[in-house]
């Protein structure tokens, strides 16, 4: 079992959510520390991944959000529905057992207050249905856009442009059978959205 260490004595404590917040860390195998925030990539070419992949042009196909809670690490991500796992249940989801992660450059940013709003935002969202048409609207979530949306609520910063369907490679037949499946004739061309690869590009992450 890896050693947590506690990198701040500040503990802060409320009732809403029913748990403690921390400055807290994990050493991973590389010495490198896991933090509150924290963005989790993994890989997954089945289902729709390949589809993914070819489209964003990235090798990325899930992410989720690390947060600490009474000494342990979850990963809150979006699948079906949105939920939270473990480190280890999160990284089983990857096809060869290995993770990425990306950091926010400006740590400054993530006080013990934001992490408070950025957390409570994630369980809120708990639950809600993961969305198979990509939409923008919080009425169901895919992967990146719940992660993106928890940073753009509590910091007001854009992990990753934004953009509509239609600039990504939709050429391939592999892509083209999924939008049929999901879309039919109907295909938002122009609907706004976010790509695991995209953030995980982002200016903003190291």
């Amino acid at each position: 079992m890896r050693k947590i260490i506690l990198l701040s004595t500040i503990i802060i404590s409320f009732f809403v959510f029913g748990f403690t917040a921390f400055h807290t860390v994990e050493k991973t195998k590389a010495g490198k520390p896991h933090k509150n925030g924290d963005i989790i990539f993994i890989v997954n070419p089945s289902g729709q991944g390949k589809a993914i992949q070819l489209a964003t042009k990235s090798k990325y196909t899930h992410v989720g959000v690390i947060f600490f809670e009474d000494g342990k690490e979850y990963v809150y991500h979006a699948v079906e529905p949105v939920t939270r796992s473990t480190l280890e249940g999160f990284v089983g989801m990857s096809a060869d057992g290995t993770y990425e992660i990306r950091r926010l450059k400006d740590q400054t940013l993530l006080t013990p207050e934001a992490i408070i709003k950025m957390l409570s935002n994630a369980k809120s969202k708990l639950g809600v249905h993961y969305d198979m048409g990509f939409s923008w609207d919080d009425k169901e979530m895919y992967c990146s856009e719940y992660v993106w949306k928890l940073y753009n609520k509590a910091l007001g910063i854009n992990v990753g442009p934004l953009k509509p369907l239609k600039e990504f490679d939709l050429t391939h037949p592999a892509v083209k059978k999924k939008l049929e499946e999901r879309y039919g004739k109907n295909i938002p061309m122009d609907e706004n959205m976010i790509s695991p690869g995209d953030m995980y590009n982002s200016d903003l992450l190291e």
